[in-house]
């Protein structure tokens, strides 16, 4: 089992002035970073929040958990970091009674620590196809990219990683089994489909992330978490989201949009019957991007998409 990360970086995080802009940090306010990662976020929040603000910073990844304790030492005590899923919050902030909250934030992306480590979560270096984000998850990419049928792996590459071949793809992959490393998977990919002509992504890009997102079943812990965060929020308290992808972001839009609305009865329907009221109001006009100079920057970042809203009262 390998959970070591290698040569910590400082972990440059995403959209840092606009999301302590939408989170409306102030002093003396309770957060929670409920991706903790590399703790660049939670740094700032808790900077922000002082004097008298505290942090409770969440992550499935004991090894971040390891460097952002680090990175984080001189605000003890008003910061605890706990080894847990963000679909648990409201369990994990209800046992220490963390609650109203001031702002949540939960960034969805991979720490640079996470891309630079051994688990296969990058094809830029070779490494054991794991792609766990805990250690006590059972399954690991090995198990999708050699055990499953390549029916099942189709599927999973499809519907993860919106892969339009993910078919061929597939195929390649089930027939040179066993594949054992993050460069043999990434060949094997590439030499199925080609390098697109004009794209700056790698052709396995799409079936790295698929595989991530069923081995750590991220879709349904982010749809999970949603209604758990809202449900620590006291009034005018922020809920901020960061999302990479299309499949992420729809979640949250699809969660907020809902939120938003006093009336949730289908469309045709006549009459009101859902006794429905809104409990939060945007913070953020749709989605936001980073600034071309950040993604000059930062190239990973070019993909996010900032969400954020308010509680109201209902």
């Amino acid at each position: 089992m390998i959970l070591a990360m290698e040569a910590p970086s400082r972990h440059e995080p995403v959209m840092l002035r606009e999301s302590i802009t939408a989170l409306d940090v102030h002093p003396g306010g309770r957060y929670v970073d409920c991706t903790v990662g590399g703790g660049g976020h939670a740094e700032a929040i808790l900077e922000a929040a002082s004097p008298g603000g505290s942090l409770l910073g969440l992550d499935a990844d004991p090894a971040a958990l390891g460097i952002a304790s680090r990175r984080l030492s001189h605000y003890a005590p008003a910061v605890e970091l706990v080894q847990s899923n963000f679909s648990e919050i409201d369990t994990v902030c209800r046992e220490r009674e963390y609650e109203p909250v001031n702002g949540i934030l939960m960034d969805l992306g991979l720490s640079s620590d996470q891309l630079a480590s051994s688990r296969g979560f990058s094809f830029r270096t070779d490494s054991p196809l794991d792609m766990r984000f805990g250690p006590d998850q059972e399954t690991t990419a090995s198990y999708w990219v050699n055990e499953a049928s390549e029916e099942e792996l189709a599927d999973v590459i499809w519907r993860y990683g919106e892969e339009r071949q993910s078919r061929r793809i597939a195929h390649a992959i089930v027939g040179r089994r066993p594949i054992d490393t993050t460069l043999q998977l990434a060949k094997a990919v590439e030499q199925a489909v080609g390098r697109r002509p004009g794209s700056q992504s790698h052709p396995a890009t799409k079936t790295f992330q698929a595989l991530r997102i069923v081995v750590n079943q991220e879709l349904a812990s982010l749809a999970e978490a949603l209604p758990r965060a809202h449900g620590l929020l006291g009034f005018g308290s922020r809920l901020v989201v960061i999302s990479y992808h299309s499949l992420e972001d729809r979640i949250v839009k699809q969660f907020f949009q809902r939120e938003f609305r006093d009336c949730i009865c289908p469309p045709q329907q006549p009459v009101c019957t859902c006794d429905h009221k809104a409990t939060l109001k945007p913070v953020t006009r749709g989605a936001i991007a980073p600034s071309p100079e950040e993604v000059a920057s930062n190239p990973r970042s070019r993909s996010a998409k900032l969400r954020a809203a308010e509680r109201v009262g209902v």
